[in-house]
């Protein structure tokens, strides 16, 4: 199962974001569209020796070998579940392309300046320099990542910054 997602790169609000959204537990991220390659079903990866329980391992995607992360240990969730939901998001970041498993996939949002919050000064799984904000839509709380400064914080090892 795998489909590509399709990116539409101009927003149709002037000072909006889109951002795709995805679930771990009972709480709902959202990241920016334009660093999300595609979209997959969930396989398991191929184990690599002596790496953090959060790095599942790595896949071979169309001849790219890919390190698949699980958000879900990487964030502490209390169990990390494998079903018919679960998928990875496949991320291209500083020009490397890393996996991260979530427990599924929700929309495209799109979000303007003015339904951004600032993100509260807490103590969580999450450094607080990877939070963008937090995004209202509705009843909606969404959790806004900065998803490459998460994924080349020194604990992950993965992408290294842009000069």
């Amino acid at each position: 199962m795998s489909a590509v997602l399709e990116k539409n790169i101009e927003a149709t609000v002037p000072g909006a974001s889109e951002y795709l959204t995805f679930r771990l537990g009972n709480e709902e991220y959202g990241i920016d569209i334009l660093k999300v390659q595609e979209i997959r079903g969930y396989e398991p990866p191929t184990r690599v020796a002596n790496a953090p329980a959060f790095i599942k391992g790595v896949s071979n995607l169309r001849g790219t070998i890919v390190p698949i992360i699980d958000m879900r240990l990487r964030f502490a969730c209390p169990s990390a579940e494998y079903n018919q939901l679960t998928v990875a998001i496949i991320l291209n970041l500083h020009d490397r392309v890393v996996g991260m498993v979530v427990d599924s996939v929700s929309d495209v949002i799109e979000l303007t300046d003015g339904q951004v919050r600032p993100a509260p000064e807490v103590e969580s799984a999450i450094d607080a320099r990877c939070i963008r904000g937090l995004g209202a839509v509705g009843e909606r709380m969404l959790i806004l990542l900065d998803i490459e400064r998460l994924m080349s914080g020194p604990d992950m090892g993965l992408v290294l910054s842009a000069s």
